[in-house]
């Protein structure tokens, strides 16, 4: 989940929308995650390893 989506402010303004947020919000508690299964190899990629798996030379980007 995105960070601004967490830390978005929200303005209650009546009775009936207090109720409604609250009630998704004990029904959200309620939920659990889904287990994944990857059906592929996993790799994690980082730094210069990313530039070395799609080919790119930064040399050549500065040339460019």
């Amino acid at each position: 989940m995105a960070t601004k989506s967490i830390l978005k402010n929200v303005n209650i303004t009546d009775k009936s929308s207090a109720r409604k947020f609250i009630s998704a919000l004990e029904n959200a508690q309620n939920k659990t995650s889904k287990t994944v299964s990857y059906t592929r190899t996993v790799k994690e990629v980082k730094g210069d390893d990313i530039n070395k798996f799609f080919g790119v030379n930064k040399c050549q980007d500065i040339q460019e």
